[in-house]
């Protein structure tokens, strides 16, 4: 696991590759959300991304990488559920490569179009991520394309400079809520705390109906979730990555599951209090932090909000539900 030690100097690098592409992302305390919680709470914005999530990063620079490494390299393919795919498709599209994206059946549409209008092949395969994968890296092997992995050393150092912006951009913060979909995010996350050598505590979210990793954590050991039905398609996997549970396990404080319900109240918290869209996924670390309110009250606590990628017709109905639910408080 040596290769997701980063030192100071090779962030700095990392991160000049990923600032050719895009601007750093805004973390603000908002006083609305801080009072809901009853915390400082400081949300980092990697829905602001140029696209709208924080998988980008990770996608630019491993695209360089693997041209460094393989200029042959003509044609890549992935699965995804959406924001890896939209990273996959611009990142090769950046570098005049082809795309080929495998979603399962009942995908995101405006996600779908999203990878689409950034130059990818879109495929649609099987019930869910898992099945998805498993076709994906088969018509890879067939036709020759490299397989981009949704989880790699490669990958993590990319986005985890949007934990370094946010790490030395806000001091003292007690815990951090980072949503587990692979696990880059929260290994880049947990990378980067150990570099600059803070007491941050790291917490993972996933959500209740897709609970792989918190199975696994629990376990300590690779455990299968049995389905990942979940609003929060970033976080609906069923079989964690060997490499990244492993450095969970060993550097993660707890994990906590949320349930749709949660997650969806998140999402119009985020709407209500900061004017801000959040997709699934994106609202899971703020649903957690609302669970534990009591557990974290009064400290300076920091939220990923890790993608904006949300159906507008369902996003619609999440805010007609919770203006209801308001109505009747």
């Amino acid at each position: 696991m040596e290769e997701f030690k980063f030192t100071i100097e090779q962030l700095e690098v990392v991160a000049e590759k990923v600032y050719e592409f895009m601007r750093p992302t805004p973390q603000y305390n908002w006083p609305l959300l801080s009072s809901r919680v009853g915390s400082e709470v400081w949300v980092k914005h990697e829905n602001h991304g140029p696209t709208g999530a924080f998988k980008v990063r990770g996608g630019v620079v491993y695209v360089d990488e693997l041209l460094k490494r393989y200029p042959e390299t003509l044609e890549v393919i992935a699965a995804t559920r959406g924001n890896h795919g939209q990273s996959v498709a611009c990142a090769a599209s950046r570098r005049g490569l082809k795309s080929t994206i495998v979603v399962p059946i009942g995908n995101s549409v405006d996600k779908n179009m999203a990878m689409k209008s950034q130059g990818a092949e879109v495929i649609t395969y099987g019930s869910d991520f898992q099945e998805a994968l498993e076709y994906a890296r088969e018509l890879g092997t067939i036709k020759n394309m490299h397989m981009f992995p949704s989880f790699d050393p490669i990958l993590v150092q990319g986005v985890g400079t949007y934990a370094w912006e946010f790490f030395t951009a806000v001091s003292d913060l007690d815990t951090v809520y980072v949503p587990i979909g692979l696990g880059s995010g929260i290994c880049g996350v947990i990378a980067v705390r150990d570099a600059l050598c803070l007491n941050t505590k790291v917490v993972g979210v996933v959500a209740k109906s897709a609970p792989t990793y918190a199975l696994s954590y629990k376990n300590k050991k690779v455990t299968p979730s049995a389905s990942a039905d979940t609003i929060a398609d970033g976080l609906a996997c069923r079989t964690p990555v060997d490499e990244a549970l492993a450095i969970i396990i060993k550097s993660v404080e707890r994990i906590v599951e949320v349930s749709d319900s949660e997650i969806k109240q998140a999402m119009a918290h985020y709407f209500t209090d900061t004017h801000n869209i959040a997709e699934g996924a994106g609202a899971a670390g703020l649903a957690a932090l609302l669970a534990e309110r009591n557990k974290i009250r009064g400290k300076r606590v920091g939220i990923i909000l890790s993608g904006g990628n949300v159906d507008s017709s369902l996003y619609q109905s999440i805010l007609q539900c919770d203006n209801k639910w308001e109505e009747n408080k």
